[in-house]
């Protein structure tokens, strides 16, 4: 069961959203060594807009993950590939399908 989130919005300079769409895929191998992290999507919201949903059975686990390998490597890219500062929201999880 999944009880909180992230929600992430990434907004892609201008000629980097092929950069961004292929840094959000490599992501997910790191996130597959996250036994706390029980869904991640990389998602695209529109042409240069890109955003990440993830969740996790409790808080210490959604901060095990923003102290983690792919928050740091956002962090560390961020001026690079992103035209503004990645909005990072908590949510919490009303309801959830997932897979047994």
């Amino acid at each position: 069961m999944v009880t909180v989130a992230l929600l992430v919005r990434l907004e892609a300079k201008p000629g980097k959203e092929t950069e961004v769409e292929s840094f959000l895929r490599g992501g997910l191998a790191v996130v597959e060594e996250e036994p706390a992290t029980t869904a991640w999507f990389a998602i695209r919201l529109g042409p240069s807009t890109f955003g990440i949903f993830d969740a996790f059975p409790d808080e210490s686990g959604r901060q095990a993950h923003l102290a983690g390998r792919v928050a740091a490597a956002l962090k560390a890219k961020a001026s690079e590939l992103f035209a503004q500062p990645p909005v990072i929201e908590k949510v919490d999880v009303l309801a959830a399908k997932l897979p047994a």
